[in-house]
C-alpha cells in the first residue's frame, strides 16, 4: 500500500471497519507487524490528536516513532523542480523525502492550506511531492483538502453509536473567528458517501463545498429544518470555497445550542476537536450525554492503527 490520502485508498471499507473493531478490542495483538519498524511523523502545522493518536497507534504495534515539527526543527523545503535555490528555502523535496525514506518505513505528513489561493491549495502540491519522491508509503495526517484519519474515526464512531441500520447524519456549518480549511468537511462527506448513512449538509448560502465533494448530497440553508430527526449532528466550521477563505464569523445564529439539538432524534453531537466553546457549540451541548466528541478522539488511535497495519502489509 503506497499511500493513504483518502477513502479512495481503501479497497474494502467494511473490511477495514471490522479490522478497526478488532484492533480496538485487542490493540496489542498485532505487534509482530510493527516490530523493528519506524514511523516518521512530519508536521508542517500544529497538532494534538493527530500527533498523539498516531504515535500511540504505532507504539501499540511495537513501532519506533520519530517526530519532526518542520517549522521549528527542519529546513524550509523547496517544492519546485529546476529552481535556483538562492532564496529562503534550504532543502529540496527530492533530498528531504529521500532521506526520510532511508530512516523510516512509513512517513506520515501533515500539511495545511494557505487559504489564499484556492487552486494552489486544491492541487495538494506538498503531499503529492512527498508521495512522488518518497520510496516508502506515505500516510496523510491531514492535507489541504482532506483529513482521512479523522473521517475514518468518525465513521467508526457512528457505527458504534448508531441505533438503526441507516442513520440520518447531518453535517452542519458553524461560525468561527478564524479562516479554517475545508479538509474535515470534505473528507467527512467523502467517507459518508461510501457508508450506510443518510447524509445531508446544512450551511448558509455561500458556504458550499467544492463540487467534487458536495455533489449528490442534499444541501439545506435552513439549519433548523435540516436538523429535524437527525441521529447524528456533525458540527464543523469551514471557510468559504467560492469566496475563498471568507470566515462568516458574524453568523452567530448557526452555533449549535440545546434548543437546536431538541429538534433532532436525540442525536449524538460530533466534532473533530479542537472546538471553540460557545462559538461553535454551546457548553450545555458539549457537556451533555449527547456529546460523543471524546469517544471520537479515542477512536483516532484505533483507526490510525488499522491504517498502519494495512500499510505494513497485514492481510488478515
Amino acid at each position: 500500500m503506497k499511500k493513504f490520502t483518502s477513502v479512495q485508498d481503501v479497497p474494502d471499507l467494511p473490511d477495514w471497519l471490522a479490522l478497526a473493531r478488532k484492533v480496538k478490542a485487542q490493540p496489542f495483538d498485532f505487534q509482530k507487524y510493527g516490530k523493528n519498524k519506524t514511523l516518521g511523523l512530519v508536521f508542517l502545522n500544529p497538532s494534538l490528536r493527530t500527533r498523539l493518536s498516531t504515535q500511540k497507534a504505532a507504539q501499540n504495534l511495537g513501532m519506533q516513532v520519530m517526530v519532526m515539527n518542520m517549522q521549528q526543527d527542519g529546513w524550509a523545503i523547496e517544492m519546485e523542480d529546476g529552481t535556483v535555490m538562492d532564496g529562503g528555502t534550504q532543502e529540496h523535496i527530492r533530498e528531504a523525502a529521500g532521506v526520510l525514506s532511508q530512516y523510516c518505513d512509513i512517513i506520515g505528513l501533515r500539511t495545511f492550506p494557505g487559504l489564499k489561493n484556492r487552486e494552489e491549495d486544491y492541487a495538494e502540491k506538498v503531499l503529492t511531492k512527498f508521495i512522488q519522491n518518497a520510496t516508502v508509503p506515505v500516510l496523510s495526517l491531514e492535507s489541504a483538502t482532506r483529513h482521512p484519519l479523522q473521517s475514518f474515526a468518525d465513521l467508526l464512531t457512528i457505527e458504534e453509536f448508531k441505533g438503526k441500520p441507516r442513520p440520518k447524519v447531518v453535517l452542519t456549518w458553524a461560525p468561527h473567528p478564524r479562516a479554517l480549511p475545508q479538509a474535515v468537511p470534505n473528507s467527512f462527506v467523502e467517507w459518508m458517501k461510501n457508508a450506510e448513512v443518510d447524509l445531508s449538509i446544512t450551511h448558509p448560502e455561500g458556504w458550499e463545498l467544492a463540487p467534487e465533494f458536495g455533489e449528490g448530497v442534499p444541501v439545506h440553508h435552513n439549519q433548523d429544518a435540516a436538523l429535524e430527526g437527525a441521529d447524528f449532528v456533525y458540527v464543523k466550521n469551514w471557510s468559504a470555497y467560492q469566496d475563498y477563505g471568507r470566515t462568516g464569523q458574524e453568523l452567530r445564529s448557526w452555533m449549535i445550542t440545546p434548543e437546536k439539538m431538541q429538534l433532532t432524534n436525540q442525536a449524538k453531537l460530533m466534532h473533530c476537536l479542537p472546538v471553540r466553546r460557545n462559538v461553535v457549540v454551546a457548553d450545555a451541548v458539549l457537556d451533555s450525554p449527547q456529546s460523543i466528541v471524546l469517544q471520537q478522539a479515542s477512536n483516532r488511535t484505533y483507526t490510525a492503527q488499522t491504517v498502519l497495519l494495512k500499510m505494513l502489509g497485514y492481510a488478515g
